[in-house]
């Protein structure tokens, strides 16, 4: 088994924009992914891009993106907002899958290979097509979370920081949570954002 190799950075992480969801032509295109190495999908999308421009192939392969969405963490104690790879190791390629426009793309430095059954790429539903384009679309940023429902958590901003108590119920659309805490014997439920809590 290869050794995967270091990954680059995270500063080096550019965000990838959501290509126009128009109408797909009726030429054989299709949008296909490929795998590489977690941390290497920004250089990979680089590369194969000068290689279609220095081979001639933008006839044939038209769409390199790397699917990212804006994520809030807690860093430092200070929240902000970053670009976070929504399928680390694998970039999704539109193209006509040839033996040629096959060949760019397999050797493309850092490309492991296609997904697909056996050796056949098999390229994505339009649905799904459609599902990332809308998730790397959305003006809403997630929220970086490691916990759930019934779990354990410690407050550690606010005025109930330090307290101890479980997750009762998770709104991840408002980036909020409830958490029931005990006080003198009885259990209060507590909102707080994601950010406030940690599991423990």
């Amino acid at each position: 088994m290869e050794a995967q190799q270091e990954p680059e950075q995270e500063h080096d992480e550019v965000q990838d924009e959501a290509p126009e969801s128009e109408e797909t032509p009726d030429d054989g295109r299709a949008w296909y992914v490929i795998h590489t190495y977690s941390g290497y999908e920004n250089k990979v999308k680089k590369n194969l891009e000068q290689r279609i421009k220095a081979m001639g192939m933008q006839d044939r392969i038209f769409q390199v993106i790397v699917p990212t969405e804006e994520q809030v963490e807690l860093k430092g104690g200070q929240r902000r907002t970053v670009q976070r790879r929504i399928f680390p190791g694998y970039v999704l390629v539109q193209m006509i899958l040839d033996d040629e426009s096959w060949s760019v793309v397999r050797n493309t430095p850092d490309v492991s290979g296609f997904v697909g059954m056996g050796n056949r790429p098999t390229p994505l539903a339009e649905e799904e097509v459609q599902r990332i384009l809308e998730r790397m679309e959305t003006k809403s940023p997630t929220f970086k979370i490691n916990f759930r429902e019934g779990d354990p958590v410690q407050i550690v901003d606010g005025p109930f920081k330090d307290f101890h108590g479980t997750v009762d119920y998770i709104d991840r659309e408002r980036g909020k949570v409830r958490v029931l805490v005990n006080f003198f014997g009885r259990e209060t439920p507590i909102e707080l954002d994601f950010l406030q809590v940690e599991r423990t």
